[in-house]
């Protein structure tokens, strides 16, 4: 199997005081935006638990580098945890003002986060291979990562929240596209979080 489960303990403690107020902050803006703006596939994720993976991640040294990559980063609060724990943090996202908002939420915390606006498809990747339809998956607004100036296998470490049905689509683009010994983190409405390595060697370079 290309991706395996890692065994993460990760321990219960409290958040520390710089990111308990940006996750304030965080979830002020989002009440707001969500309150104004009208974008269903918007869904924030358990930001506290995703901190506390992705620091029990950075602690245990399992992650291969510190390059790390939100696939549809919505308003950029994962990528921004990842950037408070050190690693080197991007966000691509297919709505632009999801991006705006992402990226002045960083900017104001002075947090070295970068988000652009795309796809996180590379180009040429045929999603309908697993599927042929999708309730939010959006293929054509470029390549996200060209405009970071990366590719997909350049990332030690890829955060997604996939919808039921994108699921399969995510896994299967990290399997292939993925470096290898790089880390999944995914978050699903079933309120599990996974951590999983590829296992295989990289593709395409």
């Amino acid at each position: 199997m290309p991706l395996v489960d890692l065994n993460l303990p990760v321990a219960e403690t409290s958040l520390p005081g710089d990111v308990r107020a940006f996750l304030r902050e965080a979830d002020r803006r989002i009440r707001r935006f969500q309150r104004e703006a009208h974008f269903p596939a918007f869904v924030p994720s358990d930001f506290p638990r995703a901190y506390a993976v992705l620091r029990a991640l950075s602690e245990s040294g399992q992650a291969p580098g510190s390059l790390f990559c939100e696939w549809g980063s919505g308003f950029g609060v994962i990528a921004c945890l990842a950037a408070f724990l050190d690693f080197d943090a991007y966000g691509i996202e297919i709505e632009g003002e999801l991006v705006d908002a992402a990226q002045e939420l960083a900017d104001d915390f002075a947090l070295p986060v970068e988000f652009v606006r795309g796809s996180f498809i590379p180009a040429g990747y045929d999603v309908h291979d697993h599927g042929d339809e999708f309730a939010w998956l959006t293929t054509d607004a470029g390549g996200g990562h060209q405009d970071l100036g990366l590719e997909p296998d350049d990332f030690d470490v890829i955060f997604a929240y996939p919808w039921p049905d994108e699921e399969r689509v995510t896994e299967a683009l990290f399997e292939k596209c993925g470096r290898s010994g790089a880390v999944l983190l995914s978050y699903h409405t079933s309120d599990d979080l996974r951590v999983r390595r590829k296992t295989s060697a990289r593709c395409g370079r």
